[in-house]
């Protein structure tokens, strides 16, 4: 499946407002929300998520059609990176181990600020980096010695 890139960078642009909103408020309902739809778009498809949905209905017919579009893969993984974060950081200020909470915070927020301001995706490259490796080292086992 292919995506809209300015789709992701829509999406990053929301959940670095909310992560801001949980760093300011260390308020773990507001971060388990965005687990949630972190948790959506990993299991379900980057379609079904929340902010899709609404890029996709509001955004992008006022925009028109991508000059170009991307593999949903790399996305789709950097939203399983970003619903790690974001469970690691509801269970640390749901707990009470506050510096837990701020800590996967902040390093979603990075994540998700480089795709929203710069079209970097941290996750994206991630997935990329992974897969070299992992077929390399297929590649590697296959032949005979």
């Amino acid at each position: 499946m292919q995506v809209d890139p300015r789709g992701q960078r829509f999406a990053a642009a929301l959940t670095t407002i909310v992560l801001i909103a949980v760093l300011l408020t260390e308020n773990w309902v507001l971060l388990a929300a965005q687990a949630l739809v972190f948790a959506l778009a990993t299991f379900l498809g980057l379609r079904f998520a929340p902010y899709g949905i609404v890029f996709a209905t509001l955004i992008r017919p006022r925009l028109g059609p991508p000059a170009e579009t991307e593999d949903a893969r790399p996305p789709r993984f950097a939203q399983a990176v970003g619903l790690v974060f974001a469970v690691t950081g509801t269970l640390g200020y749901a707990l009470g181990i506050t510096w837990l909470g701020i800590g996967a915070t902040a390093f979603a927020l990075g994540a998700a600020f480089l795709n929203a301001a710069f079209g970097f995706c941290l996750g994206c490259e991630m997935y990329l980096l992974i897969r070299r490796l992992t077929t390399k080292i297929r590649s590697d086992r296959e032949v005979p010695a």
